[in-house]
């Protein structure tokens, strides 16, 4: 088969032959309708049924990724400002130059961060910026899975707030109306320290009345916790909890300088934590998220990437050994964050946050699964297969992959490439541009 047949048409089935699933050469047999149907080594009576039959002999699969916390246009910024202070970095240089995207500009951006999260192994992927209904119509055209949030700033100002809960109610509706599945909304209230108690009762609210989750930014510095407490009395975990932002739907990013009574919080109340180890150390935040006092408390912990202007790429796998090296380090246990937990955190625990209805191949799980070239020097040899995507391999390792068992890159091919990559580019330019005196 080459990349020009019709190995992309949407919603046909998939007979996945010889991959390595753990340790045994196992079959994988996908339905129409995206989800997986049969996994073992004796389903050959679904061979005949499949649209189309995938040699993936010499790879291991896995659930693809899921990247729970990311600003995904920020491809825009990459490498624009890099190496400074955190505060000087966002209130001279990103900020600024954010003031000037467009939608249009929103949409190639996405488009970027999609072709690069699809080729290292990412299918779905929990969002927060600006123009998000463009952001999602840029995930719908790649084929992935993304829940937007519209970041949510009041700055205690109520016509700011009035307007922000507009701008939330308007992407509600304006995703809904793309009537795809795969396309989610969440709120998005920035963080304690930029969105007024009112801004996030208000966020809490419309979680609850909408059923939909609740994406923000928590305890990622030091100042913000002193600030915090010195203004409400409170910590911030404390303080998001008395405005009921806290609950099974929220994904809380960063919580690097958590107290273990706040762990024991977040793990009451079904909070997902997502680590962001390579933006956390870029921005010298000062302290390791605490994965050892979450984890004894029972809270779920997934992995993000954050944007691009701070981390520079969306490359899950790299993500993986960083925050299982970040951990180790950071707080003296060389068995902290092993391998297999790492690998969870990027795919089951992400899945469910953002209810993807995939992280496990089994059967009954949506068709979300990437295979991994083992003929790579990284991959050689292979005493440990998890050992080796955490620990050796990159994003690059990834030969194919599949989202609702629909193919998204196969055997290194992307559809439309080339087009993304140059109008990307120029979005990139032209941003910058508008923003010269």
């Amino acid at each position: 088969m080459t990349p020009e047949d019709d190995f992309f048409t949407p919603n046909t089935s998939k007979y996945i032959s010889g991959a390595c699933i753990g340790k045994t050469p196992q079959d994988i047999y996908i339905g129409p309708d995206g989800t997986i149907v049969a996994v073992g080594t004796d389903i050959g009576e679904y061979r005949g049924d499949a649209d189309f039959l995938v040699d993936a002999s010499g790879t291991i699969a896995t659930p693809a990724l899921v990247n729970t916390h990311t600003h995904a246009a920020m491809t825009l910024l990459r490498g624009y400002a890099d190496d400074m202070y955190l505060q000087e970095w966002l209130s001279e240089k990103i900020w600024p130059l954010e003031a000037h995207l467009t939608g249009e500009g929103v949409y190639w951006g996405t488009r970027l961060a999609c072709l690069e999260m699809i080729r290292t192994g990412t299918v779905a992927y929990n969002d927060m910026y600006f123009f998000m209904d463009e952001a999602a119509r840029a995930t719908a055209d790649a084929g992935m899975k993304g829940t937007f949030a519209h970041g949510f700033i009041d700055l205690g100002d109520e016509e700011k707030r009035e307007a922000e809960i507009r701008a939330t109610k308007e992407l509600y509706a304006a995703i809904a109306a793309m009537e795809n599945p795969s396309l989610r909304v969440a709120v998005g209230p920035h963080a304690p320290y930029t969105v007024s108690t009112e801004g996030l009762e208000w966020c809490a609210q419309f979680s609850r009345e909408k059923d939909i989750g609740l994406h923000i930014h928590l305890a990622e510095t030091k100042k913000e916790v002193d600030d915090c407490i010195e203004q409400h009395g409170m910590r911030p975990a404390a303080l998001l909890d008395a405005c009921g932002c806290l609950t099974e739907r929220t994904v809380a990013a960063h919580c690097c300088w958590l107290d273990e009574e706040e762990c024991r919080l977040l793990a009451g109340r079904g909070v997902t934590v997502s680590h962001n180890p390579v933006s956390n150390m870029k921005l010298a935040v000062g302290r390791a998220m605490p994965y050892h006092w979450l984890t004894a408390a029972g809270a779920r912990v997934s992995l993000g990437t954050d944007g691009c202007s701070s981390n520079n790429n969306l490359d899950l796998i790299e993500e993986m050994k960083f925050a299982a090296l970040l951990q180790k380090f950071a707080w003296n246990s060389s068995v902290l964050l092993p391998a297999h937990e790492a690998l969870s955190l990027a795919t089951s625990v992400g899945a469910r946050a953002l209810r993807t209805g995939g992280g496990a191949i089994a059967p009954g799980f949506a068709g979300d699964i990437i295979l991994l070239g083992t003929r790579t020097p990284s991959m050689v040899p292979l005493h440990n297969a998890e050992s080796n995507i955490v620990y050796a391999a990159s994003g690059a390792a990834v030969s194919t992959v599949f989202c609702n068992g629909n193919a998204l890159m196969h055997e290194g091919f992307i559809p439309g490439e080339e087009e993304i990559l140059s109008r990307a580019q120029d979005s990139a330019n032209e941003l910058v541009s508008r923003s010269l005196p």
